[in-house]
């Protein structure tokens, strides 16, 4: 290993080491858990496991996966609830964490039914977001192709399933299908009904590769089909343009080709149009985000 590289992954030992004392993960701290920064820490985690053959990367992944289940798969201390989100029994919750989603983690509560919008609040407040469960659909995946363990991906079925059902609304085939941004913490009432502009490709990319996963896994049988899921984004992703020069969403754009191209390669994947149309409109995007 070159000087440079030993470097870089020394930077990125401490980054990770540095978070999961900080988050409670290693340390007497309570669990400070995001959902979307820890899907990207538990990726973070099994790449350093790989790079350095040290399997306590991946014990630590396996850690953050659990202590996400715990905190943010059940309702907050100071909500008038309490268990599992999915309404399941201790039992059953623990067999089936992503059963009814995952919270977001934002410091202050959700809103109440009964009180007014606030934009600026809302960023702060909790519920779910498509978008970060995706991400963690993709995080779980990702635990399942770097341990072996079918039982990640399950979760991460039964999560897209989940979302699916509630974070999409419309008739089925009269081209008004859609999707909501933000929902509440149990998915009962949306929060924002606005639809976000790639969680449909979000949710098309992410269900094809949870599906490709399961095919290869031994073991993996028994869990839920995304069939009818993968078909609702597909149609819905036809009609989205995908087009962007949003910095976060041209990251998207290009992790989602990134993803794609692998499935292709696996064979997990037959159409290539869609990979061309996320390079067309990220390679648009980054024209016109270059000249602001």
């Amino acid at each position: 290993m070159s000087r440079a590289a030993q470097i870089e992954l020394e930077s990125a030992i401490s980054l990770m080491m540095g978070f999961a004392e900080r988050t409670g993960l290693t340390s007497d701290r309570p669990p400070r858990r995001y959902l979307w920064t820890d899907a990207f820490a538990v990726c973070n985690l099994l790449g350093l496991a790989r790079r350095t053959g040290e399997g306590r990367y991946t014990e630590l992944a396996l850690r953050l996966v659990d202590q996400v289940h715990l905190v943010l798969a059940r309702y907050r201390a100071d909500a008038p609830r309490t268990g599992w989100i999915s309404g399941l029994d201790e039992r059953e919750g623990e067999l089936h964490p992503t059963a009814g989603g995952l919270r977001i983690g934002k410091e202050l509560p959700e809103r109440g039914p009964g009180e007014p919008f606030d934009e600026r609040l809302e960023w702060d407040r909790d519920g779910q977001y498509f978008h970060y469960l995706t991400k963690w659909m993709h995080a779980l995946d990702q635990v399942s192709c770097g341990t072996g363990d079918p039982r990640f991906n399950r979760w991460a079925r039964e999560l897209a399933l989940a979302a699916h059902a509630a974070f999409a609304h419309g008739p089925y085939g009269g081209g008004g299908r859609r999707m909501v941004w933000k929902m509440s913490t149990d998915l009962s009432r949306p929060l924002i009904p606005s639809m976000g502009q790639h969680d449909p490709l979000d949710g098309l990319v992410t269900a094809v590769q949870l599906e490709a996963t399961a095919a290869l896994l031994p073991g993996s049988a028994g869990g839920p089909s995304l069939e009818k899921a993968v078909a609702d984004f597909a149609a819905m992703t036809e009609a989205t343009d995908l087009r962007t020069a949003d910095p976060l969403g041209l990251g998207g754009l290009l992790t989602d080709a990134c993803r794609v191209a692998q499935l292709v390669a696996r064979g997990g994947w037959e159409d290539g149009r869609l990979l061309e149309r996320l390079l067309e409109g990220a390679q648009e995007g980054l024209s016109v985000h270059a000249r602001q």
